[in-house]
C-alpha cells in the first residue's frame, strides 16, 4: 500500500468513527481523494509536502478542460479542503495547502422539473397489473407527494410510517430528521403496497425496510433510478428526468401553489433556506415562460 493510499484509509476511518459522516458523504470523499492521489501520481508527485496551491489549482484546471460540471469542481474543493485539515492536524503536511485556494464560486443550476401533466404521465406509466407495478406506483407517488431524496426514500422502514396520522418520518443529510406530511393519495397506495403486495415481495431477507426489489431485498437508490429512466422512455418524455426531478417537481408546485418558502425549506430538509431559494428561480422562469407564450403583446410581431 502507497503513502497516499495510507492516508486515505486512514482520512475515511476518521470520518467514519469520530465524525459519524454518512456513508454517501464518504463515498464522495472517497471518489474525489482517489481522483487527486491519481493526478499527483502522474505528476511524479511522491509526497503531500510536494502539494502546494499551484498543483491543486493545476489539478482543478485540469477537471475544469474535462469538462467537469462546475459543481463537481466545487465538491473537490471542499473534499481537498476537509482532508488537508486532517492531514495538518496530523501533522502529514507542514502547511495547508488549501488555505491559498478560493472556493470556486457555484455556478446557477436551475434543474429540471416536470410540468403537472408530466408528473402524471409518469405517475400513471408502471404496469398495476403486476406486483413490482404496484410497488413502482406506490413509491412514485410517495416521493412526489413528500419530496423524499431517494436515499430517504429506500431507507423507508415501518417504524417510520405514522399512516393513521398522515405522516412519514425520515432522517435526511446530517442524520437529521423530520416528519412529512403524506397526501391521501400516496397514503391510499402505501396502504395497498403494504396490504396486498409488500408480503409477496419480502423472503425475510429485510423484514423492516418498506421497499424492495423482485428478490426482496431492499431497493438501492441505482434500482430506483434505472426504473425512472426506463418509465421515462416509456412515456416520450425527453427532459432529463432523475429520482431528483421528483423532488424538484414536488418543491417547485408547491411553491406555485402559494406555500411559503419556510414551509419548503422544511419539507425538504434544508439546513439553510439559500438551497431552497433555488426554487424560487424555477418558478420565475416558468412563470416568464407562461407570460411570454400567453399574452397577446408579450411576443415579437
Amino acid at each position: 500500500m502507497t503513502d497516499f493510499e495510507t492516508y486515505l484509509q486512514d482520512y475515511l476511518q476518521y470520518v467514519t468513527v469520530e465524525r459519524g459522516l454518512s456513508q454517501n458523504t464518504r463515498s464522495s470523499y472517497q471518489l474525489d481523494l482517489t481522483a487527486f492521489f491519481k493526478y499527483l501520481r502522474a505528476q511524479e508527485i511522491t509526497s503531500l509536502d510536494q502539494v502546494d496551491r499551484f498543483v491543486i489549482l493545476a489539478f482543478l484546471g485540469d477537471l475544469e478542460k474535462a469538462g467537469k460540471a462546475r459543481n463537481t469542481v466545487i465538491r473537490m474543493v471542499t473534499s481537498l479542503r476537509k482532508f488537508f485539515q486532517f492531514a495538518h492536524r496530523n501533522q502529514l503536511v507542514a502547511v495547508d495547502p488549501m488555505l491559498q485556494v478560493d472556493p470556486p464560486k457555484k455556478g446557477q443550476y436551475l434543474p429540471a422539473v416536470l410540468s403537472i401533466e408530466e408528473v402524471e404521465m409518469l405517475l400513471e406509466a408502471p404496469d398495476l397489473t403486476t406486483n413490482l407495478g404496484v410497488r413502482t406506483r406506490t413509491m412514485l407517488e410517495v416521493m412526489y407527494a413528500t419530496g423524499m431524496r431517494v436515499s430517504e426514500l429506500v431507507n423507508l422502514t415501518f417504524d417510520n410510517l405514522h399512516l393513521d396520522l398522515g405522516l412519514i418520518q425520515t432522517v435526511g443529510k446530517g442524520d437529521k430528521e423530520r416528519i412529512i406530511p403524506i397526501g391521501d393519495t400516496a397514503a391510499m397506495w402505501l396502504q395497498r403496497y403494504l396490504n396486498d403486495v409488500r408480503p409477496l415481495l419480502g423472503r425475510e431477507q429485510d423484514p423492516k425496510v418498506v421497499f424492495l426489489n423482485d428478490h426482496g431485498h431492499q431497493l438501492t437508490r441505482q434500482g430506483v433510478w434505472k426504473i425512472i429512466k426506463q418509465l421515462v422512455a416509456a412515456v416520450g418524455i425527453t427532459k432529463d428526468v432523475s429520482p431528483h426531478t421528483l423532488r424538484h417537481s414536488f418543491a417547485t408546485h408547491i411553491l406555485e401553489n402559494g406555500a411559503d418558502l419556510r414551509i419548503v425549506q422544511e419539507l425538504l430538509g434544508h439546513a439553510d433556506i439559500s438551497t431552497t431559494q433555488i426554487y424560487t428561480h424555477i418558478s420565475n422562469k416558468r412563470l416568464a415562460e407562461v407570460y411570454e407564450r400567453s399574452h397577446p403583446r408579450a411576443q415579437k410581431n
